[in-house]
């Protein structure tokens, strides 16, 4: 393999490892499985939030 290709295999499971983290930290923070909904669900109005201020420029 050529040193490219190994710096984006290490990219990928490094974004894989951070994106694990995230979601048992998450998860850990809610306690239950209703309060991971509550967050996905805030995240959500978030993101929905972000992209109608975007479409208003």
């Amino acid at each position: 393999m050529t040193p490219k290709k190994l710096i984006i295999i290490g990219a990928v499971k490094l974004a894989v490892l951070v994106v694990v983290f995230g979601v048992v930290y998450s998860m850990y923070g809610c306690n239950t499985v209703r309060g991971v909904g509550q967050d996905i669900q805030k995240a959500g109005e978030k993101v929905g939030g972000a992209i109608e201020r975007a479409g208003n420029k």
